[in-house]
């Protein structure tokens, strides 16, 4: 019973965090149980999940007037590999740079009721330690947004000045 509670909880978090997009934003977590590497405890799943939802509606405000883009995740896998703590968060570690961060994806941009463009895309950094544009201050999921960003500068070049 607890369990069914737990993962109604769940779901209803994700709806919210896509629910509350931007104006002409929406994203959405298809399955993210299976998501492959997403931290332990599920308040630290949702967090990553909202602060990824929250990234792309970030994105999405430098798209034209009129423009909607909805963005559904299908699977997460952050950079480095998260270790149990003794501290209140999952220690993550990102040492190895065969744990590059990905996400997978499928898009859609539309106007006025008709698609600009849609795709399925596997983002991928091999090279993200390497990358001097990712600074310790940028935060938590630096590796992921950079990652991200780049995607969304090469798929979406028409942008408004941000």
């Amino acid at each position: 019973m607890a369990s069914m509670i737990g993962k109604a909880v769940f779901a209803a978090v994700f709806a919210l965090a896509a629910g509350a997009a931007s104006a002409g934003v929406t994203v959405s977590f298809v399955a993210p149980e299976k998501f492959a590497d997403l931290p332990a405890d599920r308040w630290e799943r949702e967090e990553v999940l909202r602060d990824l939802a929250a990234w792309f509606e970030e994105l999405g405000r430098q798209l034209p007037a009129g423009q909607d883009l909805r963005v559904e995740i299908t699977d997460v896998d952050l950079a480095g590999r998260g270790y149990p703590s003794s501290s209140v968060r999952e220690l993550r570690v990102a040492g190895n740079p065969a744990e590059w961060p990905s996400v997978s994806l499928r898009y859609t941009l539309s106007a006025n009721g008709q698609v600009l463009g849609s795709g399925v895309e596997q983002l991928k950094d091999m090279h993200f330690q390497s990358r001097r544009d990712v600074r310790p201050q940028d935060g938590k999921l630096r590796y992921e947004k950079r990652m991200i960003d780049d995607w969304f500068r090469q798929t979406f070049p028409q942008r408004t000045p941000g």
